[in-house]
């Protein structure tokens, strides 16, 4: 029984050089590089819906009383119009770092087509790039 045509067998024509190999090597290194980008983007989405939920807080607060606001792993006392100008603070930042990561994700991505194109050019369905 056989699972594959004759026609599909991998034959040796397409031998894989050091070039080839060198693609693979970093078509795997931008897939994992992206990946960690997506996972560091996911926590900055969530950190911004905490950052959202905390100025919702903050607008019903007391002006009078300090607030506590973290800092790193330390929670602080602050008056409340300090506290809003650091979550204005962080919140740009966090912006900021967030749209790094998605054009560096973008470019690791452009990347990653483009040596897809030239693998599968070259390898046809010998090669298996896809997750």
């Amino acid at each position: 029984m056989r699972m594959v045509e004759q026609d599909q067998e991998n034959d040796d024509s397409n031998e894989v050089t050091w070039e080839d190999q060198q693609k693979i090597n970093l078509f795997s290194k931008l897939n994992t590089r992206m990946k960690g980008y997506e996972a560091k983007m996911e926590t900055a989405r969530q950190e911004k819906e905490a950052l959202d939920d905390l100025s919702t807080e903050l607008e019903l607060a007391d002006e009078d009383e300090p607030v506590l606001y973290r800092i790193g792993e330390t929670y602080l006392h602050m008056p409340l119009n300090q506290a809003m100008k650091r979550l204005e603070k962080d919140r740009a930042d966090l912006d900021a770092n967030y749209s790094k990561l998605s054009e560096s994700s973008q470019k690791c991505e452009t990347e990653m087509k483009q040596l897809k194109v030239a693998l599968y050019a070259k390898f046809g369905t010998a090669i298996n790039l896809d997750e």
